[in-house]
Formats: structure tokens, C-alpha cells, sequence
């Protein structure tokens, strides 16, 4: 009997020490082993908030401050932590009512953008002064604080297409990188999305500790688990903003664009397109979604880069790379005269005409005075010189030589979206008369930068800079140095390219365009005590009025500008393009313009070509 007692004792000795083995294995695996119960007691207590850094600036050539920094105020709240606070007060302090907090605080919990636990914006970009009411009844309600972020402002009200914007992360992008997260911004267009990773910086963490109110005491665990943000590098640009924003200013009212190029460097010291706006007007600010509408909307078409987006013919501009290729390849001589009857005639054809001039005795005079003849004939020689059978051939070497001046392709390193351009080819022709039954008649219109070949208008300046270097280019660019938060500089280097023609065929070329100012067909490019170099076009346009196009470089000996003006339904090249170049050249060289210059000056800020009226073709 007392054995069994005796069992008994060890059986119920032995659950009980079971019981209290399980008990203690479950007290360590809360304790220690498992983190989770551990994690939502600090989170009770402890905010963990993110550190956005502050985003690089961007500064001009001259290092004038043109993107800065301004503190804005987010609201933040955690779902879960949100408890017993006066909803009447809180939306009396925001301005809200009390179904647009329902409304902000209730979210699709099931998607995964959100979460009970997690912060989310509860109210973006508050007011500076509804910022300092709040903070002082904040420990009121508790689950809510303030995130502070840095939006961008710019204190120079132009470069808008050049300079870009922010917006907010899209589901895609947060998905697809480990770097953003909800409500981060991200670059979009222009140098704020081509200098992304330079300019975000990285953010740091900072876990605050709170009373059971709320109220924040303290920095949890002295700070040891902090991590500070790192400031974006600041980019010290290519561009005279000075320059940028007079360009804008000439530019009003009508369409186009002009990009200007430092020529020994490839630096572009202004890329302007037109109609442009206010960049502050899409900076983050409660008012953007109103005025994107309105800028979509816009029937000019105001977001649209004209500059590197918008693709035209060059007109006669071109005229100056068939004389180089065609000098180059051994087929003309500088010294070439040509007889002009006012067309040029092929078998009794006559497909282009031309305006009245002197005898075009060589390559100089033909450019001074842009003789349709002379380049036409010029151009055949240059396709036909594998036989007149053979324009495939001929066409396709000229490709490649065109290649080499960068035409047909993304000419910029880092501008954003640029287009290619488009430089035909005899497979391109094949097409679309069924196989090489074509002729260099049949493509004749190319010879004055006419048809089917396209340019923006950044490949029509660095043109214009090759012409001016006399051979050879640096990769237009936009990025000049990099500034850490050290005030380390690093220095952006870009790639030289040559395009093979010899230095000796520039010098009828550049001695044309210097006539052509002087006295030809673009004396309004003209710069009082400067040697402008220019060549005008015309880019013929089935829909309208053609456009104006010029481009030029300055001063002729050592040039320190080259630039293309391109002014959309303005006719002729030295009606608006050339007087327009010789303000920019002014501007650039002397800083301001002379009294000769200002009526050209008046007259260009009057000018609205806007609403020009479509000619009947």
C-alpha cells in the first residue's frame, strides 16, 4: 500500500516538474530565443523613425545655387498605436473634418502598400504654421508625429526641362529596388532623375522613446541604434543659368528650342526649350497635381523638351557636313564653282529651287549665299560616286560619315530621353520603293537637309561646336563635378571624338559661315566687335509656316560658344533664328547687350509666334 502511495507522490512530483520545465523553456524562448514579443513591447514604447537625408544641390558653372532644399512637414501615423485621443480637437488643429480623417486613417489593410504597425502619411506637406500648432498638443495623440522631408525649390525660375522634378515612388519602383520605400520621392525627367543615385543620398534611422502618453522622452538606448542620413552630392552643372534664363526670356511666346555648347569642352551652357514654366510650379507643394493638369493640357505643349525631344530637319545647316564629306572623300574641290540658273536641273527636272545670288564660284560663296544648286549637284556627286546605279552604296558610306559627326544617334551623356535623330539608309529606301530601284534623284531633297533626315536640336549645336574645333568633339554634357559632403570635388570626365575629316576642308566651311554673317543670308546674326560664324536653314514644314533655323559659332578665332536656335512656324532662318543667336552670343561673350543690339532685342521680346497661321500649300 505504501508502494503505491509512494508512486503516486513521484507521478504527480513529476507532472509538476514537467509542467514547471515547460514553463521555464517558454519563459527563455520568449526571452531569448524569440525576439517577436520582445519587438512589439519596445515598439509600445519606442518610434523608429526614418532620417531622410537631405538631396544634393545643383549649383551652375558659376556655382550660383539654381535647386535648393525646403524643410516640409509630413504627418505620420501607426495604425495600431492610435488610441482614446480627441478626434474633435485633432481635425479642429488640421483644418479637417471628421469623415476626411476617417478617410485618411482607413486604409486597404490588405494590400500590401500598408500596414497596422507600419507608418503611413497621414496628411503630406503641412503648413509651417499648422506644424507649430500641432506640436504643441501632439503628445495628445498618440500613434501621430511629424516626419520632416526636404522638397526642391528653385530660386531661378528657369531650366525647367533641364533641371527635372521629384515625385513620389511608384509601387514598381519600390518592388524593383531595395533602396525606396512608400513615400519616398525619386527623380523624373532632366538632371534630377540622370543624377539620381548621386543626388538621393541615404537615409538613417533614429528610435525615440515615449511615455505612456505619447510624449516623446528621449533618444532609446542613447542613441547607440541611430543611424545618421547621408546628404546627397551636390552637382556643379555645365550651365550659365544667367544665359538659361535669358534664353527662356527670348524664347516667350513662341516654339522651339536653343542649346548652347561650349566648343573645346562639350559643356552646354544653356538648353532651352519653348513654351516652358515655372519650375517651382511642380516642385511638392499641395497646389502640382492642379498646375500638371494644367501644363498637360496645354495645347503648346509646355512639358515637352524641345531641345532633345522634338525631331526636325535641319534644313541648309546641313549643307555644311555634305561640303566636308564630299571635299574629305576627294569628290569636290574647295575651289569648285558651280552656274546657278535660279534651280537646279537634272534632265529637264527642276526640284528645287533657288533664290537669286552671284555666281557660286566655290564652297565659301555657296554657303554665304546657300545655293539649292550647288549643294544639290554637290550631293549627287557624293551618292553617285560608285555609279549612278549604285546610290545604295554611295548612300550608306555617307551614313557612316555622318555617323562620325554624331548625327543619327543619342549625341548627349547625360540628357535625359534624348532622341536619336534619324539618318536614312538605302535599306530604310529598299522599303519603300520595293527594293534599290531608287536614284540619287529620287533623294535629292536630302542635299539641303530636307526628306526623310532628322535632327534635334543639341545635335545641331555640337554641329556647329565640331565646325568650330575643326574636327573633332567632346560629348555634349551636363554634369561638371560631383561635391561630396566633405566638400570633396570630383571632376566629370567625357569622351573625345574625331570625325576624321582634315582640319584643312573646315576652312572654306568656317570661311562661308563668316560670310554668310557678314553678308549673306544671316547678317542678323551679327554681334557688334564680333566675327560670328553662322549658317542659316529653313526647315520646310508641310503642316505651316516653315520653321527658322540657324546655327553659328563665335568668335571665329578661338571660339568660346557654339550654339543652334530652332524657332517652330517662324519662316526664313535669318528672320528669327539669326537675331535671336546674335543675343545669345552677345549675352554669353559681353555679358550684356549693346545699344546696337537692343531694338533686335525689343523686337525678339515682342515677338508671338504662338498662334501663327498655317499656310496653304
Amino acid at each position: 500500500m505504501q508502494d503505491h502511495f509512494a508512486y503516486r507522490r513521484y507521478i504527480i512530483q513529476g507532472f509538476f516538474f514537467l509542467v514547471a520545465a515547460v514553463l521555464v523553456f517558454k519563459c527563455f524562448q520568449i526571452q531569448v530565443w524569440d525576439t517577436s514579443y520582445r519587438t512589439q513591447a519596445v515598439n509600445t514604447a519606442v518610434n523608429k523613425l526614418t532620417l531622410y537625408p537631405s538631396r544634393g544641390l545643383i549649383y551652375d558653372r558659376n556655382e550660383q545655387l539654381i535647386v535648393s532644399n525646403e524643410a516640409k512637414y509630413d504627418l505620420m501615423v501607426v495604425y495600431r498605436e492610435v488610441k482614446d485621443i480627441d478626434t474633435l480637437k485633432f481635425c479642429r488643429l488640421l483644418d479637417i473634418s471628421k469623415e476626411e480623417f476617417v478617410e485618411r486613417i482607413e486604409k486597404d489593410w490588405k494590400s500590401i502598400r500598408y500596414s497596422k504597425s507600419t507608418p503611413f502619411p497621414f496628411i503630406k506637406k503641412i503648413s509651417k504654421k499648422t506644424y507649430s500648432k500641432l506640436q504643441e498638443s501632439l503628445y495628445e495623440f498618440p500613434g501621430f508625429f511629424v516626419q520632416t522631408r526636404n522638397v526642391r525649390e528653385y530660386p531661378i525660375k528657369a531650366g525647367a526641362h533641364v533641371l527635372g522634378f521629384l515625385r513620389e515612388v511608384n509601387q514598381k519602383e519600390i518592388d524593383e529596388s531595395k533602396v525606396y520605400q512608400l513615400g519616398d520621392y525619386i527623380g523624373v525627367q532632366g538632371m534630377e532623375i540622370v543624377y539620381e543615385e548621386e543626388l538621393r543620398g541615404e537615409k538613417g534611422e533614429e528610435y525615440v522613446l515615449k511615455n505612456n502618453v505619447g510624449r516623446v522622452e528621449g533618444a532609446y538606448q542613447e542613441g547607440t541604434l541611430d543611424k545618421y542620413a547621408e546628404s546627397g552630392q551636390n552637382i556643379i552643372t555645365t550651365l550659365d543659368m544667367d544665359l538659361q534664363a535669358y534664353g527662356e526670356k527670348l524664347m516667350q511666346n513662341k516654339r522651339g528650342s536653343i542649346v548652347a555648347i561650349e566648343p573645346t569642352t562639350g559643356e552646354i551652357l544653356a538648353m532651352v526649350s519653348a513654351p516652358s514654366y515655372d519650375p517651382n510650379m511642380l516642385s511638392i507643394n499641395r497646389g502640382r497635381g492642379n498646375a500638371f493638369a494644367a501644363l498637360l493640357e496645354d495645347e503648346h505643349k509646355p512639358l515637352l523638351d524641345r531641345s532633345i525631344k522634338a525631331q526636325y530637319p535641319p534644313g541648309s545647316i546641313f549643307k555644311t557636313v555634305m561640303a566636308l564629306v564630299a571635299m574629305q572623300e576627294g569628290l569636290w574641290s574647295p575651289d569648285k564653282g558651280l552656274r546657278c540658273p535660279g534651280y537646279y536641273d537634272y534632265g529637264g527636272k527642276r526640284p528645287m529651287g533657288c533664290h537669286g545670288h552671284t555666281y557660286p564660284r566655290n564652297v565659301k560663296v555657296a554657303l554665304q549665299h546657300s545655293c539649292n544648286a550647288y549643294f544639290g549637284e554637290l550631293f549627287r556627286t557624293v551618292i553617285d560616286q560608285y555609279g549612278y546605279t549604285n546610290a545604295s552604296k554611295g548612300l550608306d558610306n555617307l551614313g557612316n560619315w555622318l555617323n562620325k559627326f554624331g548625327l543619327g544617334q543619342r549625341i548627349g551623356s547625360d540628357t535625359f530621353d534624348e532622341k536619336n535623330g534619324n539618318i536614312p539608309d538605302s535599306k530604310y529606301y529598299n522599303r519603300i520603293y520595293n527594293g534599290p530601284r531608287w536614284r540619287s534623284p529620287t533623294i535629292i531633297s536630302l542635299s539641303i537637309g530636307q526628306g526623310e533626315i532628322q535632327m534635334n536640336t543639341l545635335q545641331m549645336a555640337n554641329l556647329a561646336a565640331i565646325i568650330a574645333n575643326k574636327g573633332h568633339f567632346v560629348t555634349p554634357h551636363l554634369g561638371k563635378a560631383l561635391v561630396n559632403e566633405a566638400g570633396e570635388r570630383e571632376e566629370l570626365k567625357y569622351l573625345k571624338r574625331e570625325t576624321n575629316v582634315d582640319a584643312r576642308f573646315f576652312e572654306p566651311v568656317i570661311e562661308g559661315m563668316e560670310l554668310a554673317v557678314n553678308t549673306g543670308t544671316a547678317t542678323r546674326a551679327q554681334v557688334p566687335g564680333i566675327q560670328v560664324c553662322g549658317k542659316t536653314g529653313t526647315s520646310e514644314n508641310p503642316h505651316g509656316e516653315d520653321h527658322s533655323v540657324l546655327f553659328a559659332f563665335a568668335p571665329k578665332e578661338n571660339p568660346k560658344i557654339a550654339l543652334a536656335v530652332f524657332i517652330e512656324n517662324a519662316g526664313f532662318g535669318g528672320t528669327y533664328a539669326a537675331p535671336t543667336a546674335s543675343l545669345m552670343i552677345e549675352k554669353y561673350l559681353k555679358r550684356e547687350i549693346s545699344d546696337l543690339n537692343k531694338r533686335k532685342e525689343k523686337w525678339m521680346l515682342d515677338a508671338n509666334l504662338l498662334n501663327v497661321q498655317k499656310r496653304e500649300r
